[in-house]
């Protein structure tokens, strides 16, 4: 990582609002904090390279072969049904989140980010035990409240981060994020090669987001979930399962979402 760290400094590039931050070895000696996060960012990019286990490709090989016993129909349907929610999550969030957090450190951006994913920790695990408890139809209504939740918790921690969601790039970014914190080792994988070098890559989008794969999204996302999901519709087990699952969905999010971003601001 090398240039020059500008704690605070900020430009702007069309509708995209930028840290200028930079990182090298003299500043990661002066700083112990961002020493600290430097590792941990390595440790995690080392993570998302990792190739899959064994045991990985063949639960990866199983959830395919099931996948592949459900009519298509029903694939395009729950496409269709999860791509226009989160659309409608992607323009209602654009329009209720703050501007983008100007002229601050990194470390006092990244403390309020850390506060941020505790409060919506919170948030997902009372809904979790509330429709948790509530049975099978409450249990059902789970899935897009939580998508909702996490989608938002995206969009707060990108204008921390000082970055722009009215930029249609950057709700793509936002998007990737969410695949990489939900989907299987392979995928996840493909998808952070998407996210390295965004600045670059970023220019190649198309400005379409129906072109967007909603199929793989849907699928890994679903796929990843399932488990956890289908236990918490049983009545007796429910409440308790959606606290604990929801609460740590949402806490692995916000670590991706730290990592992810910490690629872009620190250079």
């Amino acid at each position: 990582m090398i240039g020059r760290l500008s704690h605070g400094s900020t430009k702007v590039s069309g509708h995209c609002v930028r840290l200028s931050m930079g990182l090298n070895l003299l500043d990661t000696y002066m700083d112990p904090y961002l020493a600290q996060i430097s590792s941990e960012l390595r440790a995690w990019q080392q993570q998302m390279m990792r190739r899959p286990s064994f045991l990985n490709g063949l639960s990866k090989r199983f959830q395919t072969k099931i996948n592949s016993w459900i009519p298509e129909k029903v694939h395009k349907a729950i496409t269709v049904a999860l791509k226009q929610m989160i659309r409608g999550v992607l323009f209602g969030a654009r329009h209720t989140t703050a501007r983008p957090f100007l002229n601050a450190s990194l470390q006092v951006r990244e403390q309020l980010v850390l506060d941020k994913v505790n409060v919506y920790r919170k948030t997902a695990a009372i809904e979790g035990g509330i429709t948790g408890a509530g049975g099978l139809l409450l249990g059902l209504a789970d899935f897009p409240i939580l998508v909702g939740i996490k989608i938002k918790l995206l969009f707060e921690i990108a204008t921390l981060y000082g970055f722009d969601v009215d930029d249609y790039k950057e709700r793509i970014y936002i998007l990737h994020i969410f695949e990489l914190a939900f989907s299987s080792h392979e995928h996840r994988r493909n998808v952070y090669l998407k996210m390295t070098d965004w600045d670059k890559k970023s220019l190649q989008l198309p400005q379409d987001i129906n072109k967007f794969d909603w199929r793989n999204f849907q699928q890994e996302y679903r796929d990843y979930i399932d488990l956890a999901k289908m236990a918490q519709l049983i009545p007796a087990i429910g409440a308790p399962v959606g606290i604990v699952v929801n609460n740590k969905l949402i806490k692995k999010l916000g670590t991706t979402a730290m990592n992810a971003y910490r690629m872009r601001v620190i250079k």
